[in-house]
């Protein structure tokens, strides 16, 4: 289920919006807002998929907030802004990957924006994982490397010798090389 935050200053923007999203995505989970302060709470205590933003809100322009949004969470935003500001807008948020639209909105367009924000959502998360693993894998590389300098402190091993004996150990415990070479770390600890 899509979950998603709908930021409008009135009450009608955020209905509007609203609809349009439903239509759209059928079945979604929509939090609305009319303040940015509550807005940033909203979305640091829960995680969404997409916000929109009806620009300008009650309590700043909504760029900032945008802003905030791309660089601290993996969400697609989308800004809704007055047709007289879509060009700048776009020039200053497009670097931030915020996708913006005009108003009046037009079904067809804001449609297309959706499909491209929830594109980018998955693009994200997907390389978010990737990243995760890369992590994982050179904490790991990282905590081996500093159990075979511990047994060529410790027995007098090179390097050589040091990753064969973690390299067997695993393989005589059925152990990957990771606990072993942190159950060595423990031991010389």
């Amino acid at each position: 289920m899509l979950r998603v935050l709908v930021v409008s200053s009135t009450v009608k923007g955020s209905e509007s919006l609203s609809t349009l999203i439903r239509e759209y995505e059928g079945y979604v989970d929509i939090a609305t807002t009319t303040f940015c302060s509550e807005a940033r709470r909203m979305i640091f205590d829960n995680e969404f998929d997409l916000v929109v933003i009806n620009a300008p809100l009650s309590d700043e322009s909504g760029e900032q907030l945008a802003s905030t949004i791309t660089e601290q969470t993996l969400a697609g935003v989308i800004m809704v802004v007055r047709n007289e500001y879509l060009e700048t807008t776009e020039t200053i948020m497009g670097a931030s990957g915020v996708l913006v639209v005009s108003k009046p909105v037009i079904k067809q367009l804001f449609f297309q924006t959706l499909g491209l924000a929830r594109s980018m959502r998955r693009r994200l998360t997907v390389m978010q994982n990737e990243n995760d693993k890369l992590q994982k894998k050179i904490e790991e590389i990282k905590l081996i490397d500093r159990a075979k300098w511990t047994l060529i402190q410790n027995l007098g091993m090179d390097e050589q010798q040091a990753h064969r004996y973690i390299e067997k150990q695993a393989m005589d415990l059925r152990k990957n090389r990771y606990d072993v070479a942190s159950a060595i770390l423990k031991t010389y600890q």
